[in-house]
């Protein structure tokens, strides 16, 4: 499950996602340089080759680590996309073709706007269509893809069934989530999707045609409650009167419930938290993104499980600002992974959780207002590496105290026990 938001404001705009992924899902985040004069034919994608381009443009990923492509990405020339699963008629259960985050890694490589982004990862999806395991240890998890795409000046949520695809402009904000959103109307679309729904038997012909009603499916939009965290994303969006850092990080942070039990918690909450069976997700890594014209995109990243004990902090198109978080060699040294002792430790100590997000909160502000002040990406990156290696010293080693009754404790307990943490 995931939820992504983009609101435009004053010549700018705003983008906030969080990537919900399975709870022992490395994410990482990193920088790709910008090519020219690639003379490579094709190019391996997670599962596919495609032919490749010899122009791309550097790029700031927050991905899984096996993973090719990306959930989250900026890149030079100021475009952002998120990507989020959707649950269609046409979701492919067996074959292998471009993942959702393949095709919002290639938007980024070859797109210099928003809509030459739409545009790139519309042909590739006709071209060789999308599908392939996406879980990280469940390989039976399909799902096809919604997208925003947006730069300084225009915006764009783009929802996929199968190869067929509509998109909707973004007059001022939007929000998706694990269910398609566009219904009657929507300004582009493949060619012959109204002939092919009719045909499919999803679209009768007597009614205006609505994209999500021939397409979207039941259980998962239901269980992964997404009309209801969309709903929480659009409120907040409709109230942020103008839209910063601090107000989509607090939107981005949110839970449904204000207890301080995270096995209380619920899939309505924004800021997930994986539970068990009925609720297997966790957000794995969270980003914020300030785009105006004129100016190099300003990038803020967790790189880290739960922004709600997480921090904030810039990254920018250099490899030495960006490289903190990526995995050399064994990704269980990745600072994904050394801060899941911080984490799941907080999830179980209450007192050590509120203290975290104490100084969390005071780290941070001090964070935006050095940005702010114009200190560099480097130092303030500096700080925010010396607040995480204090706290990893006093998550320390010590094993949580685990209910043998509760199923939220046993769940925590196999991961831990997987993931040799």
């Amino acid at each position: 499950m995931c939820d992504t938001q983009i609101i435009k404001n004053a010549g700018e705009a705003w983008f906030a996602k969080n990537s919900d992924r399975e709870p022992s899902e490395a994410q990482i985040v990193c920088f790709i340089p910008p090519v020219c004069g690639d003379q490579s034919k094709e190019l391996r994608t997670t599962y596919i080759r495609i032919p490749q381009v010899p122009e791309r443009y550097g790029m700031i990923l927050s991905k899984p680590a096996w993973i090719w492509g990306a959930e989250i990405g900026v890149n030079e020339r100021g475009v952002v996309i998120g990507n989020e699963a959707v649950f269609t008629r046409l979701v492919d259960k067996r074959g292998e073709a471009l993942l959702g985050m393949d095709l919002l890694r290639l938007g980024l490589e070859r797109g210099a706007t928003a809509r030459q982004a739409l545009e790139v990862i519309t042909e590739l999806l006709q071209a060789h269509g999308q599908g392939g395991a996406a879980g990280h240890r469940d390989k039976s998890f399909r799902y096809d893809n919604s997208f925003i795409i947006a730069d300084s000046t225009e915006a764009w949520v783009l929802e996929t069934a199968g190869r067929h695809w509509v998109a909707r402009r973004v007059e001022q904000f939007a929000a998706i989530s694990n269910a398609l959103s566009i219904g009657e109307e929507f300004d582009l679309c493949s060619d012959g999707l109204l002939e092919f729904a009719r045909s499919a038997g999803y679209y009768r012909g007597r009614e205006p045609f609505h994209f999500a009603r021939a397409f979207d499916t039941r259980f998962m939009k239901f269980m992964g409650c997404a009309a209801q965290r969309r709903r929480v994303s659009l409120d907040s969006l409709a109230a942020m009167t103008p839209p910063s850092l601090a107000t989509l990080a607090a939107s981005l942070r949110s839970h449904h419930s204000d207890g301080e039990c995270f096995s209380g918690f619920s899939n309505r909450d924004l800021c997930m938290h994986a539970g068990g069976i009925t609720r297997p997700s966790q957000t794995c890594g969270s980003m914020i993104v300030r785009l105006a014209a004129g100016a190099p995109p300003q990038v803020w990243v967790t790189g880290t499980s739960a922004p709600c004990l997480s921090l904030f902090q810039p990254v920018d198109f250099s490899a030495a600002s960006s490289v903190i978080f990526s995995a050399d060699g064994d990704i269980r040294h990745s600072p994904w992974f050394r801060f899941e002792k911080v984490h799941r430790r907080a999830l179980q100590d209450h007192a050590f959780c509120a203290q975290l997000r104490e100084d969390r909160d005071r780290v941070e502000q001090q964070l935006f207002v050095a940005m702010a002040d114009g200190d560099s990406v480097a130092a303030v990156s500096e700080m925010a590496q010396d607040w995480h290696r204090r706290w990893r010293q006093r998550a320390g080693d010590r094993e949580p105290n685990y209910r043998w009754y509760s199923s939220y404790d046993r769940f925590w307990k196999k991961l831990n026990r997987l993931d040799a943490l």
